[in-house]
């Protein structure tokens, strides 16, 4: 494993346990040439569907991605590194147990949907306006009035 400090090559491993219910193993890793210590995870690789856009166009599913849109949706709120860690390996996982070699943007987009508005209403009005291309303020308003009908708080 490369040193993320000084690229060399050579380490030992001081600590391994499993994370995420037994589907990651966390490794604590120490660098034989400066001596500093660095944490790496190994699960097991998946196949995961192709992701079929908007346009057709096909790429790879892309966890980084989830997680990159949740934190965006998520930023100045508080909601913690760790809840958004396990809102992504949920959608991973659902994605995953559809069992396809493709899937729409659309599924994942509402997966992502899903997941935030457990995690945080602000977030996923957030994501829903841009998500659903809100063209006007009463898009938007619909949405909350929903969100506030669904959680009882009319």
């Amino acid at each position: 494993m490369k040193c993320p400090f000084c690229d060399k090559l050579e380490d030992k491993v001081i600590d391994s346990r499993t994370a995420r219910e037994g589907e990651v193993i966390r490794r604590r890793r120490e660098c034989l040439g400066c001596k500093r210590r660095f944490t790496t995870y190994e699960r097991i690789e998946e196949n995961l569907p192709m992701v079929v856009k908007k346009d057709n166009r096909r790429e790879p599913f892309d966890r980084a991605k989830i997680l990159a849109g949740l934190k965006k949706a998520c930023e100045k709120r508080p909601v913690s590194i760790g809840a958004l860690g396990a809102a992504t390996d949920r959608i991973e996982k659902r994605i995953q147990d559809l069992g396809e070699t493709e899937v729409p943007s659309r599924t994942v987009g509402e997966e992502v949907m899903r997941a935030l508005q457990e995690l945080d209403p602000v977030a996923y009005v957030r994501f829903a306006s841009v998500y659903r291309e809100f063209k006007d303020i009463d898009q938007f308003m619909d949405t909350i009035r929903a969100l506030t009908h669904e959680s009882g708080r009319s």
